[in-house]
């Protein structure tokens, strides 16, 4: 076949297959031109899942007469004129490309109006051909109409899912959108029938009224609010708790300068800052933004520009990742919020009847056990590096925490009672029982004592040199060509960690030293991740992340161990370790260490007043 020009429709009808994958495409598009415009209003309207029309009208700027018809030609823009306004993009849209491939791929008509007009006017396009202008009643802003999309491109129009699906995709679509521009008001409308309004919102609590009315109450009432500006980048948004995490992916919104972004990089980061308090396998939740100057950023590599490529992403994926762990550092047990409440609903009368209660006898697990070792918990002093400069809340003095604490109820009188309150009892050697000021708290003691452990030891690690193992015949690992390059470039940054090792060939390193903790025979795999990280964001923290899984199972085995009896002075000791120990409500591998039954639930359970 030879080599020919192709038609200009066939070429328009290609560059849309790049833009427009669906009605919610369309609707992306359409709407963040009305945000470049101004918009304080956007109003979205579809018809069979936009398949039969996509209307979005808006009050922005307008589009000026003479220009109408030049906005659906192809690289044609208002966003930049030279190359230098490419590398410091500050609109949603740049390229000139939504408008004219929309319009071969449908049938479209366009109506704006500016303020200098008196009249609107209006231009259509089918299968691509413009017509002319013409006036059209309109107040000041644009209004967009999209009519049976995909009719002249029956191969995409196929694979096109049912209505109701088309229609959820672009009520999500709206909904991401409504979150990265809280400054403007929304509505969405499904054929005729309101199916969502977002009034402005400009204070935080107006902007938390919209985050709960689209990503959930329980969504905002799990956040950790965030705000933090350094190195000319700021993030602020809403980091989820742990015990919030998510069996999907799907609670996760990250806008970069406003922009949806969909980034390794940055998920990467933010899933790094969860370590050591996400429970394996789960995902966590997060509403972020992340402000920086356009030229670090260069947005023009994806066609829907959902990815971007930072110029120096190793210092982003640190901020980032720096940032969310700082927040969830911060959290103390019974410092903020209590975990989700215990579910009392299974344990009603109803319910209980059918419960099968256990025999108790010198076997069981509440029998008795021989008299063993104190825990050797330090009540008075806090754990070196390891606690806040203020308690979470009022404290018994350490003294009383040393003998047990006065009684709980005159401790409550007196105004005394800290956040987990005081040990009443412990459970089947499992449980300790405390009683705070408006209910019940249980904790998990050997959850609770491996994450006090574990931040013991990381912190007593962090203050002294990471002692290293020479080795007697260094070990060769072989990696990629592009692996040993970015290990032999970051290799006085890994010495430092404790891991030594040089270039041996094209696609070989030898190491000649690890940190003294960790085992020989596990150094390749240590090597081959360190150096994977480093390709893929330019920071690697695998000897860290392999330190502290080792000292976490270090932590695991020297933690009281279930049945173990202890004295209520131990349980008081424990439970004061845990109000001043970083990440105190998760053991290490993610678990919950404590939960809480209120006042109201318990008279629930007997029915009291009513």
């Amino acid at each position: 076949m030879p080599i020919r020009v192709l038609p200009e429709q066939l070429i328009h009808q290609i560059a849309a297959g790049e833009v427009v994958e669906r009605p919610a495409s369309v609707v992306k598009e359409l709407i963040e031109n009305s945000i470049d415009a101004g918009a304080r209003r956007v109003e979205v309207e579809i018809e069979e899942g936009g398949v039969r029309l996509c209307r979005v009208r808006d009050d922005g700027a307008g589009i000026a007469r003479e220009e109408l018809a030049l906005a659906l030609s192809r690289h044609a823009t208002s966003k930049i004129i030279t190359i230098d306004d490419l590398e410091r993009v500050g609109t949603l849209g740049f390229r000139g490309e939504a408008l004219p491939s929309i319009a071969s791929v449908s049938r479209m008509r366009l109506i704006s109006r500016t303020a200098q007009d008196p009249v609107g006017h209006a231009v259509s396009a089918d299968n691509g051909i413009v017509s002319g202008v013409e006036p059209a009643p309109h107040p000041v802003g644009t209004t967009v109409e999209v009519r049976d999309l995909f009719f002249n491109v029956p191969a995409r129009r196929k694979f096109l899912r049912a209505e109701r699906t088309e229609t959820q995709h672009i009520t999500r679509m709206i909904e991401r959108l409504a979150l990265s521009c809280f400054e403007t008001a929304f509505s969405f409308t499904v054929g005729r029938r309101l199916q969502a309004d977002f009034p402005a919102a400009g204070s935080r609590m107006e902007r938390e009224r919209r985050v709960a009315q689209i990503a959930g109450e329980d969504f905002l009432a799990n956040a950790l609010y965030v705000e933090h500006e350094a190195g000319g980048q700021r993030l602020w948004g809403w980091l989820c708790q742990p015990t919030y995490a998510r069996a999907q992916p799907d609670m996760q919104h990250f806008y970069l300068n406003g922009r949806m972004l969909r980034d390794r990089l940055v998920a990467s980061a933010i899933r790094l800052g969860y370590r050591d308090v996400l429970y394996g396998g789960r995902h966590p939740a997060y509403l972020l933004f992340l402000e920086i100057d356009p030229q670090r950023v260069d947005v023009n590599a994806h066609p829907a520009k959902l990815e971007v490529r930072f110029r120096d992403g190793r210092h982003v994926h640190d901020f980032l990742f720096r940032t969310v762990e700082r927040v969830l550092r911060d959290t103390y047990a019974g410092a903020r919020q209590a975990p989700p409440p215990t579910d009392v609903g299974a344990l009603l009368p109803a319910a209980r009847a059918a419960a099968v209660w256990p025999a108790q006898g010198p076997g069981s697990a509440a029998g008795h056990s021989p008299v063993q070792s104190p825990l050797g918990l330090r009540v008075a002093e806090p754990a070196p590096g390891a606690h806040r400069a203020e308690p979470p809340g009022p404290s018994a003095p350490p003294e009383a925490a040393t003998a047990g604490g006065p009684p709980p109820a005159a401790a409550a009188v007196a105004g005394e009672v800290p956040p987990l309150g005081f040990a009443l009892a412990q459970l089947h050697g499992v449980y300790i029982l405390s009683q705070a000021p408006d209910g019940l708290i249980l904790v998990d003691m050997h959850a609770a004592h491996e994450r006090t452990t574990y931040e013991r030891m990381k912190a007593a690690l962090a203050q002294g040199a990471i002692a290293t193992q020479p080795l007697l015949v260094p070990v060769a690992v072989n990696v990629s060509a592009a692996e040993a390059d970015a290990l032999e470039e970051h290799a006085p940054v890994l010495a430092r960690a404790g891991l030594d090792l040089e270039r041996a060939g094209p696609g070989r390193v030898h190491v000649h030293a690890l940190p003294a903790m960790l085992r020989v025979d596990g150094v390749d795999e240590l090597v081959r991740r360190v150096a994977a990280d480093l390709v893929a964001q330019g920071v690697s923290l695998g000897v860290e992340e392999a330190l502290n899984e080792l000292l976490g199972t270090m932590a695991c085995h020297a933690a009281v161990r279930a049945h173990r009896q202890l004295s209520v002075t131990e349980m008081n000791a424990l439970l004061r370790e845990m109000e001043r120990t970083v990440r105190s409500d998760q053991c290490n591998h993610g678990r919950p260490t404590w939960t809480f039954v209120s006042m109201a639930d318990l008279d629930r359970l007997f029915l009291r007043g009513r």
